[in-house]
């Protein structure tokens, strides 16, 4: 029913988490990033900023067409308002989950990845650079922290906010995170890691995990600029 385009990153593993945890029926179409095959044509007519995860659900609400989505905070909404599943249906409970999504893919997301980027991809070790995002990835760890103090995940219930998040705190020690220095957040990350849709997730993806940046990784990755066309 869902085709989906992935690759085991933090973003790929959002979307697995979902469907595993909905029992939602998909097949995954990898998109080797390193290879290049997020800016494969076929690949950018369902995700024009060639990055993935997308998806394309062949069964959408009310019939017709296909719909075909990216961004993986779109994806999670798409999917959770589709089932029925994993956010709440009154109005204060879905303003809680949207606004801990928004924060994932706002901040969370972006200042852990340019945290990773810095501290172990870039060919270049930048101090400035990587003090500046391991000291923003510990505020947002921080502020996780606080958030939990008082309830089981950030939304109170199991939602998509907690999928969202928790695949870009499992690198915690290559973002220089200690999570012993956060007493709640560690309940919070034990507890989603022993799911058994999330086990099955990071089990899986095993065999395909990123291993050390080449030179032309690098170029494929992180080389790309706009191709004007007119």
């Amino acid at each position: 029913m869902i085709d989906l385009y992935h690759w085991p990153t933090p973003n790929g593993h959002k979307i697995t988490i979902f469907l595993e945890e909905a029992g939602v029926s998909y097949r995954i179409h990898p998109v080797d990033i390193r290879k290049g095959d997020q800016f494969k044509p076929d690949f950018l007519k369902i995700s024009p900023n060639n990055r993935m995860p997308a998806i394309v659900d062949h069964a959408p609400a009310g019939g017709g067409e296909p719909i075909s989505l990216f961004e993986s905070g779109a994806i999670l909404l798409y999917l959770a308002e589709k089932t029925g599943k994993f956010i709440p249906p009154d109005v204060r409970g879905r303003a809680e989950v949207l606004q801990w999504l928004f924060w994932q893919v706002g901040g969370l997301g972006p200042m852990a990845g340019q945290n990773g980027h810095f501290a172990n991809y870039a060919a270049e070790k930048i101090p400035y650079a990587i003090d500046r995002y391991v000291k923003e990835t510990n505020r947002l760890y921080g502020v996780m922290n606080k958030r939990l103090a008082d309830r089981p995940f950030l939304a109170g219930e199991y939602s998509i906010a907690d999928m969202a998040a928790y695949p870009w705190v499992v690198p915690h020690e290559r973002h220089g995170q200690n999570l012993a220095d956060f007493r709640h957040l560690t309940r919070w990350f034990e507890a989603i890691k022993a799911r058994p849709a999330v086990q099955k997730v990071y089990a899986e993806s095993e065999a395909t995990r990123f291993q050390p940046m080449t030179d032309d990784d690098r170029k494929v990755l992180f080389g790309q600029t706009a191709k004007v066309l007119g």
